[in-house]
């Protein structure tokens, strides 16, 4: 389904359920089936939505034996936060440049 690809994190995010997922794994590698045992969705929906995190670069995973593990993927999330360090950095910069204007004294 066309709704489940994006190769961005922000719009991988975007999703409750990815953000429940994302959550979930800072905790602790998880299998697909414990994610589907703590979430109220089913097993190849939980897949799905581990696609759309692996294809943003968001998690990783490994074979244990007939199980997919999947953990965060640490520069995915380096990526994502440097991000938002850029944007918080000019947001605060482009408040400062207004806020140190110097204002116009009214008669």
């Amino acid at each position: 389904m066309a709704t489940y690809r994006t190769g961005d994190g922000w719009d991988a995010l975007g999703d409750p359920t990815r953000r429940s997922i994302v959550a979930r794994l800072a905790e602790r590698p998880r299998a697909v089936g414990e994610l589907a045992d703590e979430l109220p969705i089913s097993r190849p929906a939980v897949s799905q939505h581990l696609k759309v995190l692996k294809e943003a670069g968001l998690v990783t995973d490994h074979a244990a034996g007939t199980r997919r593990v999947y953990r965060l993927n640490p520069a995915g999330v380096a990526a994502l936060r440097d991000q938002l360090d850029t944007f918080w950095n000019r947001a605060l910069a482009g408040y400062r440049d207004v806020v140190e204007q110097p204002t116009e004294e009214t008669p």
